[in-house]
């Protein structure tokens, strides 16, 4: 970095300092500080290097976008890993690396793929272990979602959003729930209704749906149940939809209690009131147009609950 000015430098050094300390909100302020003068950080196996917007990384050219749905899927081929971890990269890319980091240093000796479907329309990077899909900015949230889950090469498939950050082994724990071939849908982060109006949080182990912070399912399922709904363009309400499926198709939605913290969800911050309101609204009513009255299918409902 010997031609980087001395404050693009010294900004760059607290950022890893604040990496380091997993302080992501000032890490991800001061990326976009340096982004202002001119410069970016490129995360790397080595190390972050900083590059001028200008002139930078011309012979590791930033692929183009792609529509999520030209994504080629894998998933008619065998499995080739234990698990695959997915995210949807709408911003705040430091909350991803978070995760991932975390990923790696619990993974012990199972085998985990990494993909990240990225629709920002920038030059974010990672790893070289994470397939980074750049999709057309614009792309709504299940598309995306589908897009990642079509690359899956993992015994089991889990859905992960950025807040969520494992602290120790939350991989053997979910395939152990998913040995069951009776159950669909597992995660810590379990809700249950009484009218398919409110829903709940609730602790399980049956539950009604299985929230997205934090979701996994077997890769063979998705053929049976489908992937995710691509009418929905906001991610609320998505991740129950897609555990009714599985309800549907006779499978337990359950609750695994694993190691992990829940930061803050940026992307409902980042929304104002208004426009949450209404985007959870036309959700809950496309939900409903497809289970509206399936009370049948409801833990409250279910014989075996007592």
């Amino acid at each position: 970095m010997s031609d980087v000015p001395p404050e693009v430098a010294a900004l760059a050094a607290e950022r890893e300092d604040a990496r380091r300390a997993k302080d992501f909100a000032t890490a991800d302020a001061l990326r976009d500080r340096i982004n202002e003068l001119g410069y970016r950080v490129v995360d790397g196996p080595q190390g972050a290097v900083v590059e001028r917007l200008d002139a930078a990384a011309p012979s590791v050219p930033v692929a183009a976008a792609v529509r999520a749905a030209d994504v080629e899927s894998v998933l008619e081929e065998p499995a080739t890993a234990d698990a695959t971890l997915t995210w949807v990269l709408e911003g705040w890319a430091d909350d991803v690396r978070r995760a991932l980091e975390a990923f790696r240093a619990h993974a012990g000796d199972r085998a985990l793929q990494f993909v990240v479907a990225d629709v920002t329309g920038g030059d974010e990077r990672f790893d070289r272990d994470v397939e980074h899909l750049r999709l057309e900015p614009g792309t709504g949230w299940a598309a995306a979602r589908n897009a990642a889950l079509r690359r899956s090469r993992g015994r089991i498939v889990v859905v992960l959003d950025g807040s969520v950050e494992p602290l120790g082994d939350i991989v053997t724990p979910l395939t152990a729930a998913l040995d069951d071939d009776g159950v669909g849908i597992v995660g810590p982060f379990g809700i249950s209704t009484d009218d398919l109006r409110e829903f709940h949080e609730a602790e399980g182990p049956d539950v009604d749906a299985i929230e997205g912070y934090c979701m996994a399912l077997r890769r063979d399922l998705l053929a049976e149940i489908g992937p995710f709904d691509e009418k929905f363009r906001w991610y609320r309400t998505a991740d129950i939809e897609l555990s009714f499926r599985a309800k549907d198709g006779g499978y337990r939605c359950v609750v695994v209690d694993v190691p992990v913290r829940k930061h803050e969800h940026r992307m409902w911050h980042a929304t104002s009131p208004e426009e949450r309101d209404r985007l959870s609204k036309r959700n809950f009513y496309r939900f409903l147009d497809r289970f509206r009255g399936r009370t049948d299918l409801l833990v409250a409902n279910t014989p075996t609950q007592g």
